[in-house]
């Protein structure tokens, strides 16, 4: 009896793994020296070498994920492939959780163990008596032992008014996802475009916050532990969701000039999708544990 064997492409050396390597290694060596410049007021070579480094990273990325599409394109993957392609994304995915898990996990134990630490908890009376003697375990904390003072931003306005940006995307995202099923692509292409928009809408929203905890409120990186988890936790949110727009609009450009992707076969799409879910998820748990709570 003879047995057909499924066929499993396995591409050729590439160099995109190389350019890679010296661009992410490029990235950390500029961004490195320009932390330090910035430090000295001094004007190096960090911030050349941070650009050279973003460049080559988008070289190898359009460059890479342009063999990718052309090899898929053309009938070379099997259903194992895009299996492992699916297995990737989720491990991706995966480490994204892990990522802003540990960032979360700052928050809470802030909140949960040190306030109430330095308030004098448990045995810890005269600990807090001798390191901050007037400390009161109120979160957020607006003032620094260095007797800096900020204001909290307030949930309303701004942080509301994205999470309702974000939870439509969503929603206009998967009917986008109901368009390419059903191979509908004006609603497909309306609908991803208006995620898009969405999603750039989001991010400037999020720079006019900025600017008003910088310049109104005095919320800034050295506001103590409460402007430190602020701003990492919705700065590489924000990080994230600028990659997500970007990872839209290339599928979308996919969409509307090369006419990829079909109701059998759209799994960048799909993870394109994935991501942008992922994303908003997180903002629903920063919204609840940065501003509200």
């Amino acid at each position: 009896m003879k047995i057909d064997h499924e066929r499993y492409y396995v591409p050729e050396q590439s160099v995109w793994p190389i350019v890679g390597a010296i661009s992410l290694f490029t990235i950390g060596i500029g961004a490195a020296l320009l932390v330090n410049d910035l430090a000295k007021d001094q004007h190096g070579a960090g911030g050349y070498l941070l650009i050279i480094g973003l460049a080559l990273l988008c070289y190898m990325l359009f460059g890479w994920f342009k063999n990718v599409i052309d090899e898929s394109m053309a009938g070379l993957y099997s259903s194992q492939m895009d299996r492992s392609f699916r297995q990737g994304m989720s491990w991706f995915i995966f480490s994204e959780v892990m990522f802003f898990g540990a960032f979360f996990g700052a928050l809470f134990y802030a909140r949960i163990i040190s306030v109430p630490w330095l308030d004098g908890a448990g045995n810890n009376v005269m600990t807090g008596e001798i390191l901050w003697p007037d400390f009161e375990a109120i979160w957020p904390l607006e003032k620094t032992p260095g007797g800096l003072e900020t204001n909290a931003m307030p949930w309303e306005g701004i942080p509301l008014y994205n999470t309702l940006i974000l939870l439509a995307s969503s929603i206009t995202l998967q009917i986008a996802h109901i368009g390419i099923e059903n191979n509908k692509h004006t609603q497909l292409g309306f609908f991803m475009m208006l995620t898009i928009v969405l999603g750039v809408l989001f991010l400037s929203l999020q720079g006019y916050e900025y600017m008003h905890a910088y310049n109104d409120l005095g919320l800034r990186l050295d506001s103590g532990v409460y402007g430190n988890t602020f701003f990492l936790l919705t700065g590489f949110h924000g990080l994230h969701v600028t990659l997500g727009t970007i990872f839209l609009l290339i599928i979308f450009l996919r969409i509307l000039i090369k006419g990829h992707f079909t109701p059998e076969r759209h799994f960048g799409f799909q993870a394109a999708a994935w991501y942008w879910h992922f994303v908003d998820v997180v903002w629903l748990n920063l919204f609840v544990f940065v501003y509200v709570l």
